[in-house]
């Protein structure tokens, strides 16, 4: 039986973050060769988490500082939760002293959760109200549009056989603008 720490933040800016989580694991008893650090947003797929999950052997615990470093939703959180039971190991939450090796650290799991993504949903709602309002005021023009010109070039470096990630290095810009510039071009489908 082992306890393994799964640290999480969404940006390389985080590093605070990264690094608070990890003390606070260690501090919990989590082994440092037991730690596992992921810098990737919580609605991508998450490589480190899904090998940390698949390596857990009966009688181990997946410990985390906060729900919102492991679980993207409360369907998410049960579905961690359920493998976890499955393979006969527990899921400790520091911040709220959880361990789901009991029934009640189970059901307050599952409310956790649920209020969890309510406060997103609802941190949501506001921000697209914030915004509107900011349109509807002139503030807020969104991302600026890439000009015709290199609209052109990147149509051109396409035709001259270049990747997408090519062209958006020698461009600089987003590979997902590229895709859309690239899209826009296609003919509709029939």
């Amino acid at each position: 039986m082992a306890n393994y720490g799964y640290a999480r933040t969404s940006t390389t800016s985080q590093q605070a973050s990264l690094e608070h989580q990890q003390k606070v694991l260690l501090a919990s008893g989590v082994l440092k060769e037991n730690l596992v650090v992921e810098e990737v947003s919580a609605v991508a797929t998450r490589p480190a988490l899904e090998a940390l999950l698949k390596c857990l052997r009966v009688g181990d615990a997946l410990v985390v500082t906060t729900l919102s470093r492991l679980a993207r939703s409360t369907k998410h959180l049960l579905e961690i939760s359920e493998t976890l039971h499955k393979k006969g190991c527990s899921m400790q939450i520091l911040d709220f002293s959880l361990n789901t090796a009991t029934a009640q650290g189970k059901m307050v799991l599952t409310m956790l959760a649920a209020v969890a993504e309510m406060e997103r949903t609802l941190m949501l709602e506001r921000q697209a109200i914030g915004v509107a309002k900011a349109k509807a005021e002139g503030k807020y023009k969104g991302r600026p549009g890439v000009d015709d010109g290199k609209a052109n070039r990147v149509k051109e470096l396409k035709k001259q056989g270049l990747k997408a990630n090519e062209i958006a290095a020698a461009l600089s810009l987003g590979v997902s603008t590229v895709y859309k510039i690239l899209a826009d071009q296609k003919p509709p489908k029939e």
